[in-house]
């Protein structure tokens, strides 16, 4: 008997999703599972036969769920996924492949594997932020790698106060703020200077962007951290605040951007032989040497 019966399919058109696809879904079927497309993938699959839903439907009614794509696809329906509690599997078709870590031409023998109970689980918190306005929610948004305040395509630094538990931490004029978990911190954060932290870490990362200063570094704080960034009245542009980089709401001078862990977590479900160092290595060049 399968670990799983119930199996729900999401995740974004790209180079080779399709082909993916097609192997994973005849894959399952052969199995005699159920299996479920969501709405925004079904097109991409000729059979007729199958079950399509919503990414919400597919939480309520799935014991796993597959995301077929790039690492922004998984972090697209996580956002979506965390709040049931099912558990995430990824098969990569897009670049480092960070949480989407089923290899293209490794579907049905990791899929397999997994369906047998053979598998680690990884739970990944996400960040809550909340823009606010004279005591008044403008905004409000989650993120499963981080979320960023900065000047959008405006050349100018923003200026504000940056605030954790309530305690004041400093002033700062810079292009922004990188504020990241765990699994963000091998994305933006790391292009912006911030630390790798390990997955399994109860910590947020926050990191500065271009400050006008020499001093101001990287920053890891306890994870039930609440982070207030007060953006400035005295700023001439309203900075957009992304989550994951595909959601983005917009502050004013004089708003508040409130960050802090959300209570439901993101079940990350990893195929045998799975190692975070493995990836580092791999993904981002260590051990390497100059002129291999």
């Amino acid at each position: 008997m399968h670990h799983f019966q119930n199996i729900g399919i999401t995740g974004r058109d790209g180079e080779g999703v399709p082909e993916s696809l097609a192997v994973l879904v005849n894959f399952l079927v052969s199995c005699e599972l159920t299996v479920i497309l969501s709405e925004q993938i079904a097109n991409l699959f000729a059979n007729k036969n199958l079950t399509i839903s919503s990414n919400e439907e597919l939480g309520e009614s799935c014991d796993l769920i597959i995301v077929v794509g790039g690492d922004g696809s998984l972090l697209g329906a996580a956002r979506m996924l965390a709040k049931y509690g099912v558990p995430v599997l990824g098969v990569n078709r897009g670049r480092l492949g960070f949480l989407t870590d089923v290899k293209p031409d490794e579907i049905e023998a990791s899929v397999a594997a997994v369906l047998a109970g053979n598998y680690s689980v990884e739970k990944r918190f996400l960040l809550d932020v909340v823009v606010m306005r004279d005591g008044l929610v403008m905004g409000q948004g989650d993120a499963l790698n981080d979320v960023v305040v900065n000047s959008g395509t405006s050349a100018r630094m923003i200026e504000f106060d940056l605030s954790i538990e309530g305690d004041f931490v400093y002033n700062q004029r810079s292009d922004g703020v990188i504020v990241c978990t765990p699994t963000g911190s091998t994305a933006y954060s790391l292009s912006g200077g911030g630390p790798i932290m390990h997955p399994s870490l109860d910590a947020i990362g926050i990191v500065p962007m271009f400050p006008h200063t020499l001093s101001s570094r990287p920053i890891v704080v306890d994870g039930n951290s609440e982070i207030k960034i007060s953006i400035h009245s005295n700023n001439q542009i309203h900075p957009p605040v992304t989550c994951d980089g595909q959601v983005t709401l917009t502050a004013s001078p004089g708003d508040t951007v409130h960050i802090r862990k959300k209570p439901h977590k993101l079940i990350l479900i990893h195929p045998p032989g799975h190692s975070f160092y493995a990836s580092c290595r791999g993904k981002l060049g260590w051990s390497t040497r100059l002129g291999d």
